[in-house]
C-alpha cells in the first residue's frame, strides 16, 4: 500500500498537467493504487492492445496507461485509459465500445464502481 504523501512527492516530478489532475483526482477519491500506478514512470505503464481486451470478462476497464491499435475488438466494453492511440479510438468506436480517459470516469464515476483497473 501507498501513502498519499509518498504519492505527492511522485507527483512532483510529473510534467505532464494532465496526469498530474488525473493523480490529484484519484488520490482525492482514495484510489491509491490507481494513483500509484499512474505516477510510475512511462517506461513502465502499461500498453495495452485492442485485441488484449477481448480477453477480459470485465465490461468495464481502466489502463493505467495507453491503449494501441493492434488486434481487433469482438465486444462491446467501456475502456477508460490515460491515452489512445487514433487506430485504436477508430477500432473501439466501430465496435461501438465506449472509451474515455480516466479522469473523464473518476469524474463522472467517483468510486469507480463496477471497474476493473489494470
Amino acid at each position: 500500500m501507498i501513502s498519499k504523501t509518498q504519492i505527492s512527492k511522485r507527483v512532483e516530478r510529473k510534467t505532464n498537467a494532465e496526469l498530474v489532475r488525473t493523480v490529484e483526482l484519484a488520490k482525492k477519491n482514495n484510489h491509491l493504487e490507481l494513483a500509484k500506478k499512474l505516477t510510475t514512470p512511462r517506461k513502465r505503464q502499461i500498453s495495452v492492445n485492442v485485441g488484449e481486451l477481448n480477453e477480459i470478462e470485465e465490461d468495464k476497464i481502466a489502463i493505467a496507461g495507453k491503449v494501441l491499435g493492434s488486434g481487433n475488438i469482438k465486444k462491446k466494453i467501456s475502456v477508460y485509459a490515460l491515452d489512445f492511440s487514433d487506430e485504436a479510438k477508430n477500432k473501439l468506436k466501430k465496435a461501438g465500445c465506449e472509451f474515455r480517459t480516466i479522469k473523464q470516469e473518476i469524474e463522472k464515476n467517483p468510486k469507480l464502481t463496477g471497474v476493473k483497473v489494470l
